[in-house]
């Protein structure tokens, strides 16, 4: 496929190249420019994983006043945080506090215990928020505080819903460049069984990382889902792994949201797009200030992850397509739900 003037790079480093990818462009009237733009999306999660999206249609205000009203959550007390605790991987809902969770790919307890001994537990507290009004899960919101936990519910209520629409959108550009209907995987995203969550990392004295040098904000993992939505602040610490075997960072881009394949959607596709690992560091380049008592300290780091899932009723079996006489189907059918629940679970 020819390059397109409306696909630049956005990462172009040992090997990794990651498109940035005017989504725009998917809503054209010209079927030969939505076309070439479901392809680029669909080359770019083939051959990284990753793929930036500028002109995406959720409104720099909109994700600016997200952010904010997510800057004002963690300043809450922490009493008032432990109140709203995330319980079961099953509700995926609440708050996680700083050092409880362990990102990674393993699964064995006994070889998560050994790297949470060796790099120590991830650098970061997040809330996590699902699908509101789900019968037995619901979201554990600040509103029965005081106002601004209502105008935070408010918030994440809206933003969650636009995110489920760019969701849907998305899944249509891949199915455009598999050759599939438009709308085939509609059925399976319309139900929203998505997670929204908001992490801060806090700041961190310079020794910390000093005197572990494997130390890092979040674990080397892959995500569980479809595909995981990105906010990025302009801290930048994301990077993906490359093809080389290194860490190549992310950088952060204004205006534009990083989406990335998760391990579901690599199995869907039977393994013809990629789920490739990334983490979060401390930028060593990173400005310090001085803490009250004298210590470099780094800055806080906010971001946004939007975790996109199936429907959690639904079997996930082989696209149509990714498969024929020659290549046959890699994986047994599973259900999402239960898959993703599995997942979480060893990650608590």
């Amino acid at each position: 496929m020819a390059r397109d003037q409306a696909v630049t790079s956005a990462v172009s480093s040992e090997g990794l190249e990651i498109p940035l990818i005017d989504f725009s462009r998917l809503s054209s009237a010209d079927s030969h420019i939505k076309l070439t733009t479901a392809q680029a999306i669909l080359s770019g999660f083939q051959r990284a994983g990753f793929v930036y999206l500028k002109n995406h249609g959720i409104p720099r205000a909109t994700v600016s006043a997200t952010f904010d009203e997510s800057a004002k959550f963690f300043k809450r007390p922490l009493q008032q945080k432990t109140e709203l605790a995330w319980t079961t991987p099953e509700s995926n809902r609440g708050y996680v506090a700083h050092g409880r969770e362990k990102v990674t790919d393993l699964t064995n307890v006994d070889d998560i215990e050994k790297l949470r001994d060796a790099e120590g537990p991830d650098l970061k507290e997040s809330l996590e928020i699902g699908r509101d009004g789900e019968v037995g899960h619901p979201n554990m919101w600040p509103d029965k505080f005081d106002e601004e936990g209502k105008a935070f519910k408010n918030q994440m209520v809206d933003f969650f819903s636009l995110c489920m629409d760019l969701h849907v959108q998305f899944m249509r550009a891949i199915a455009i460049a598999l050759s599939i209907p438009e709308t085939w995987f509609d059925s399976f995203c319309d139900g929203g069984d998505n997670t929204l969550r908001l992490l801060h990392y806090p700041e961190v004295a310079a020794s910390v990382f000093e005197n572990n040098k494997n130390r890092v904000r979040a674990g080397a993992h892959t995500d569980y889902g479809s595909v995981t939505l990105l906010f990025q602040d302009s801290a930048g610490g994301l990077q993906v792994l490359s093809p080389s075997g290194t860490f190549v960072d992310a950088t952060p881009i204004p205006d534009t949201i990083v989406v990335n394949a998760g391990d579901l959607l690599a199995r869907w596709s039977n393994d013809t797009i990629k789920s490739t690992k990334h983490r979060v560091i401390q930028l060593p380049t990173a400005p310090v200030r001085k803490s009250g008592s004298g210590e470099d300290v780094h800055p806080a780091r906010y971001s946004i992850a939007y975790f996109c899932n199936p429907n959690f009723d639904r079997l996930i079996e082989t696209i149509p397509g990714t498969y024929d006489e020659v290549e046959g189907k890699k994986h047994d059918s599973v259900n999402s739900g239960q898959y993703l629940v599995q997942r979480l679970a060893a990650t608590y």
